[in-house]
């Protein structure tokens, strides 16, 4: 089934390309599939999955045109990560770091672009917004020093963006600057229960001098005022926090997704233990969980496209989503999380015990799901608390994320 929620704007060729990407991950579903466990046993993507997807444009979906990327758009962004997902969780994770990582790299002044991409257009960019790190005012820029983690996708990544505080006491800014791998350190961290295949280890900088350019002030961010000066290019446009926090919705859609799939293949030929049932498939409590499950996902779906489409439809007509309006869109980013874990847990249950053998593919997807869903930007509690009050006129109350 096909949900078609999309920007008012979007024309055929749009439409076009994002079918031809789409279609290019399903193609590589497979070998991503046959890679999943042993992504998730040794705590890095398969290096084989990363250069398939680079190989098939899927990890430039977001960097300028003007480097060789697609340029493409936020819901683009969204049905490609969802499609790797239906593979691989990690995997879906550390591409989809990766390519926002790249529209993040496209804010910043075209100095500080060149400086990443103008040698290599094929280099990757990894990163941590949380200001955890302090930038010091030297002659021509900042002295950085911190620690920032979790890092996903930088074991593929030449350069990373890193959060900082620009000044001291109430005062200081938070900012983001861009460092080349190479001056950094990765400290082996990332022991964890889910999305363990992502390698989101700390990154370590002590002392690092960066440039002026290399600087991005995140309450500028916020509010759309970006330094790059390409202002014509609609998906630089996009609004900051919303992009931020929707990316992440789409490696859930598609777990969501594969358990779905999953269990209905599977129901047919799994009794129903001391029951008269001799399948789930027959059992009305499957039927209806499995309903309400498919239910669920379609409305995540919903939640994420539209939020997506109000994000491309802003862009590229020139203009920023107003407070409530970007409100609204981190409320659907968490709408669209929790119904995708939701609709896991259902699913698991239906499955069963088995659900949870290290042979089953589900169990790593349940994980995965609980693991990805809870990271702090799409956390849905402070969503419905921003949204709640946007509702009701209060502003300003809850985080400047927004």
């Amino acid at each position: 089934m096909t949900i078609a929620l999309d920007r008012p704007g979007a024309t055929a060729a749009d439409r076009e390309q994002r079918a031809d990407l789409v279609a290019r991950a399903a193609k590589l579903l497979p070998r991503i599939a046959d890679n999943a466990e042993r992504t998730d046993r040794e705590r890095r993507v398969v290096e084989e999955n990363i250069e398939a997807l680079a190989g098939a444009g899927l990890l430039s979906v977001l960097q300028p045109a003007r480097y060789g990327g697609l340029q493409t758009d936020m819901r683009t962004c969204l049905e490609v990560s969802r499609e790797i997902a239906r593979a691989c969780g990690s995997t879906a994770w550390s591409a989809t770091l990766l390519n926002v990582c790249s529209w993040y790299v496209g804010l910043f002044p075209g100095q500080a672009q060149n400086d990443v991409w103008a040698e290599d257009p094929t280099t990757r960019v990894a990163g941590v917004l949380a200001p955890t790190g302090t930038a010091v005012q030297a002659d021509g820029g900042f002295v950085v020093t911190g620690r920032w983690s979790p890092a996903s996708g930088s074991a593929h990544a030449r350069w990373a963006i890193v959060g900082v505080l620009r000044g001291s006491g109430a005062d200081a800014e938070p900012g983001m600057v861009l460092i080349p791998m190479a001056e950094l350190t990765v400290e082996d961290t990332w022991f964890v229960t889910g999305m363990r295949g992502t390698a989101s280890n700390t990154l370590v900088a002590e002392g690092v001098f960066v440039p002026g350019h290399r600087y991005l002030s995140s309450p500028e961010a916020v509010e759309g005022r970006y330094p790059t000066p390409h202002t014509e290019e609609a998906v630089y446009r996009s609004a900051f926090v919303p992009v931020s926090a929707l990316v992440l919705a789409g490696p859930q859609l598609g777990l969501a997704q594969a358990a779905l799939d999953l269990v209905v293949a599977k129901a047919p030929r799994r009794t129903m233990t001391y029951t008269f049932y001799d399948s789930q498939a027959v059992a009305p409590t499957s039927q209806l969980a499995i309903a309400q499950a498919a239910s669920l996902i379609d409305s995540a779906q919903l939640h994420a496209y539209r939020a997506a489409a109000e994000i491309d439809e802003a862009a590229a007509n020139g203009g920023y989503p107003d407070y409530d309006a970007r409100a609204r869109m981190r409320m659907d980013t968490g709408v669209a999380t929790v119904n995708a874990r939701e609709a896991i847990r259902i699913l698991v249950s239906v499955h069963g015990a088995g659900s949870f053998a290290e042979a089953n593919p589900l169990q790593r997807i349940w994980r995965d799901s609980e693991t990805g869903s809870r990271h702090a930007i799409i956390n849905p509690e402070v969503s419905t608390d921003l949204y709640g009050k946007s509702l009701l006129g209060i502003r300003g109350t809850v985080t400047h994320l927004i």
